[in-house]
């Protein structure tokens, strides 16, 4: 027993600099309440109170990159700054984008608020949104445990260094894997169960793209997998449910899986481009 004792304590002692995921945790929750109402524990509305709690969560990013000054290579003050003031841009005004896509591309949605609160999509985008923020100023670790609560919550895991363009609509939400190196475009819906990841996982391929580009007015049909750093899907194109794709398809392409009987043997699945203009 000494000897696990033993084990135990250099663990504690030699655990790296990292933040507690509840401090995490509740940080993101409130600054997702700060920003959207409809998920705050208190509605604020009187100006006063609303602009300190605004300068509070400032503080306290502050505080948090000052006692982990491992996870970052600046000054936690400047860095905090620099997230609050790109926050409007970068965050609110993306996700309110990411809304109106979601309302525009779900008639089952009877108002924005219902999105707001009820649809798992829109808490994992917005989650994103905030971390891709944290990660694209440098901030290790914490934007990964931005998503990955967000993850445990929806079911929805985004890499918080997958590039997503504007009005970007996810419907249903659970299952949906969106891997480091994605690049999205803007006006892309994705559904259920969707994975864009990477068919390497040599760890020497850490730092090249190992994840599909999506280009823009792209759909992705529920159980869809895209898979490679080299695949491209084009431009207006939409990839039908539970396809297994590899290779980049052309522009305005339209994707899905046929199956085939021969003799009562066993279906043989193969993929069809049904229309190209490229």
């Amino acid at each position: 027993m000494d000897s696990f004792i033993d084990r135990l304590h250099k663990a504690h002692n030699h655990c790296p600099e990292c933040p507690s995921p509840k401090v995490i945790n509740r940080f993101f929750d409130d600054i997702l309440g700060i920003l959207f109402p409809e998920h705050a524990n208190e509605i604020l509305r009187d100006r006063q109170a609303l602009q300190a709690k605004f300068f509070q969560l400032r503080e306290q990013l502050q505080q948090i990159l000052k006692k982990n000054e491992a996870l970052h290579h600046a000054d936690g003050a400047a860095l905090s700054h620099a997230f609050f003031d790109r926050l409007e841009k970068e965050v609110f005004e993306r996700v309110h984008e990411d809304l109106q896509a979601m309302f525009d591309g779900d008639p089952a949605a009877k108002s924005k608020t219902e999105i707001i609160r009820c649809y798992p999509g829109f808490y994992a985008i917005a989650a994103y949104r905030i971390a891709h923020l944290l990660h694209v100023l440098g901030i290790g670790l914490i934007p990964r445990m931005i998503t990955e609560y967000a993850h445990g919550k929806t079911g929805v895991d985004i890499h918080p260094g997958a590039k997503i363009g504007r009005h970007f609509c996810i419907d249903h939400a659970t299952g949906i894997v969106i891997g480091e190196t994605t690049i999205v475009g803007d006006r892309v819906k994705i559904y259920q169960g969707v994975t864009l990841g990477a068919l390497s996982v040599n760890k020497e391929d850490a730092d090249k793209k190992r994840h599909p580009t999506i280009e823009d007015d792209v759909v992705i049909y529920a159980g869809a997998t895209i898979l490679g750093g080299d695949t491209v899907i084009g431009k207006g194109s939409v990839v039908g449910g539970n396809v297994w794709l590899t290779k980049s398809i052309p522009p305005k392409s339209k994707i899905y899986y046929q199956t085939k009987i021969y003799d009562g043997a066993s279906n043989l699945t193969d993929f069809y481009v049904l229309k190209s203009d490229a």
